[in-house]
């Protein structure tokens, strides 16, 4: 028995068989009903073509037919010449092109060009037209378009819709107006499970994760329960806040009310207990998934990387082209990260070839991820190779460059480049170059920088430009005036910039600011980093304060604050190996290392060093 779409198009080659004057004498509309049934079967653009022919042959001029099945199909060429080609397009024709666009090839300007053309047409639009521009104009994120056909609902008398009021709202949240969005919420006189979502979701993707949890609280209350989309708002809300104890209560829904660990929920559960830390909890989720698609692959090798366990990250990546999952842009970029964590030039360079050999080398993020990667393994020749040869350069590449120059001491090149930006500094860019600075103690062009952020180009500094400057001042010994620019600090000092400060102070013997300095961490309830703890009881050690020294450790240990043993990684024949301070071996074993050991014992040797290290 033939498959109906196999027998709808038996049915096609009968009517191909039929003679003209055969045709003629058949009723008009039972010829487009069968015409009808036939793009209902369509299952590919070459039978649409074919039926297209068949029409036309047949004098069936019905183009409003083939333009919805040529968008369901997702073939934007043939969709946009048979829309060309029609003297009318209907509603029916403009709100599936209009879908098309929004939804499958997102060409969202392109969306609201030909909403104002089907108005110019003399066409109304209806909720269905309005849903797919609302998307549109979030996306693109032009409020003030969105506000103007807002108010043409009134008009129309669709300010009520609730599926377009669903759309408004996140439209509205998308451009940052949150209050709007939660005004159209609060005027839905028949909420659903929908609703909630779309503002939950709004919340959520804005920022404001607080209000997202909130109003989840307040759906539970009033009975609706609560769906995937739902659960992964939700998600994106305690990653953003970092609350891992509701990210876990968020899990166990999902196994109570029996919603599946798709790979999207799977997914945004990688990411929040990976954000959170707990990166047993997110590897548990991804071996739970029964399909891993690439989002999922994805999600754990960033956690790898974020959490500084690039080994891990590389396993899984390798583990991926196994399985025969192909990477994608999201995926070399993170691998590109991690490779520029631990020094792993060799992998990068892989990483680089077979970018090449799937045309992803001049992707945006592929591109920027090989600068940042080749900056940080201290190959500034081939990071700027990779950055002139970009055709399109955003933000984050121009930072890339940046920071990879003044990270590797080019502070004269890193300025140039800034100069040389082509698009607008933001604070990220102004790290960069304060870096440089930094590096190269250029006190007066630091401090010239730090002012002209606020001046010139209406940015905030934040915490960590006052820190470059504090550490430039500390570097050159103007400790006193690295003191008062700390004072001047909006916020409270953390304490990143008193270990620069302290730092400053064991090398110039300044004993009354390395006393405040000391004093001020002590009283840091928060302060986590071990460095400064270390660094404060050397301090004191040095100045015979034995007691005081004792205490500093003591009140390390109270604070359960641990110092994470250093580590470096060697790249031997492309495979990763790493060192742990105060370990005896590598992670490769008692027989790689040791014959490691006595290779690096033969290069010191050549190079006048003895064992203890000593010239």
């Amino acid at each position: 028995m033939l498959k109906p779409e196999k027998l709808a198009f038996s049915i096609y080659r009968q009517f191909s068989q039929f003679k003209p004057r055969q045709l003629e004498e058949a009723r008009r509309g039972d010829l487009e009903r069968d015409f009808l049934f036939l793009l209902k079967k369509c299952i590919s653009v070459n039978q649409l073509r074919e039926i297209q022919a068949q029409m036309s042959l047949h004098s069936v001029e019905k183009p409003n037919f083939l333009i919805p099945k040529a968008v369901e199909l997702g073939d934007f060429n043939y969709a946009s010449f048979l829309l060309s080609v029609t003297e009318q397009p209907n509603h029916y024709s403009f709100n599936y092109m209009i879908r098309g666009l929004t939804n499958t090839w997102n060409d969202h300007g392109a969306a609201l060009s030909l909403y104002r053309r089907m108005k110019f047409s003399g066409l109304k639009p209806d909720n269905f037209t309005y849903n797919f521009v609302f998307i549109a104009c979030g996306k693109l994120e032009e409020i003030g378009v969105g506000r103007s056909v807002h108010s043409s609902l009134f008009k129309v008398g669709l300010e009520r819709d609730d599926h377009i009021s669903h759309s408004l709202i996140m439209m509205y949240a998308k451009c940052g107006h949150v209050g709007y969005a939660r005004k159209v919420f609060d005027e839905i006189t028949e909420r659903v499970t929908v609703s909630w979502n779309s503002m939950i979701s709004g919340y959520s993707e804005a920022g404001h994760a607080k209000d997202a949890m909130d109003l989840f609280w307040k759906m539970e209350e009033e009975g609706f329960e609560p769906d995937e989309r739902t659960l992964v708002s939700m998600l994106g809300a305690c990653t953003h806040l970092g609350d891992l104890r509701t990210g876990r209560l968020v899990e166990e829904m999902a196994i109570t009310k029996k919603i599946g660990l798709s790979t999207f929920l799977g997914s945004k559960l990688i990411s929040m207990y990976g954000k959170c830390g707990d990166l047993g909890s997110a590897r548990r989720v991804f071996n739970q998934m029964i399909k891993k698609d690439r989002v999922a692959w994805n999600a754990m090798i960033t956690v790898y990387s974020q959490n500084g366990k690039s080994s891990e990250a590389f396993k899984l990546f390798f583990e991926m082209e196994k399985t025969g999952v192909s990477p994608d842009a999201g995926t070399l970029s993170t691998v590109l990260s991690a490779c520029g964590s631990v020094g792993a030039l060799e992998l990068g360079k892989r990483i680089e070839t077979h970018a090449s050999e799937i045309s992803l080398q001049h992707n945006i993020y592929v591109a920027t991820g090989l600068v940042d990667m080749y900056g940080k393994c201290g190959r500034i020749e081939e990071a700027l190779r990779v950055f002139e040869a970009m055709p399109v350069k955003n933000e984050a590449t121009w930072n890339a460059m940046i920071t990879a120059y003044a990270h590797q001491g080019h502070a004269k090149e890193a300025l140039l480049l800034f100069d040389r930006m082509s698009v607008p500094p933001s604070d990220i860019t102004f790290i960069g170059v304060l870096s440089a600075c930094v590096h190269s103690g250029l006190v007066d062009q630091g401090c010239r920088y730090f002012h002209e952020m606020s001046s010139l180009f209406g940015l905030v500094p934040k915490i960590e430009h006052y820190t470059n400057i504090i550490d430039l001042l500390s570097r050159v010994g103007l400790l006193d005036e690295a003191w008062e620019f700390m004072e001047r600090f909006p916020g409270k000092p953390d304490e990143i910039m008193l270990a620069a400060i302290l730092g400053a102070c064991h090398k110039r013997k300044d004993v009354a600011i390395r006393e405040k300095a000391m004093r001020m961490l002590m009283e840091m309830k928060e302060a986590k980093n071990a460095g400064n703890y270390v660094i404060s009881s050397k301090v004191l050690a040095d100045m015979k304060m034995w007691d005081e020294s004792a205490k500093m450790r003591a009140l390390m240990r109270d604070r359960g604050v641990v110092k994470t043993p250093g580590c470096s990684w060697i790249e031997i024949n492309g495979e990763l190996m790493e060192f742990l301070a105060g370990s005896d071996y590598l992670q490769c074993g008692w027989e790689d290392s040791g014959s490691l050991f006595g290779l690096l014992v033969e290069e010191m040797k050549r190079e006048r060093y003895d064992c203890a290290g000593e010239v």
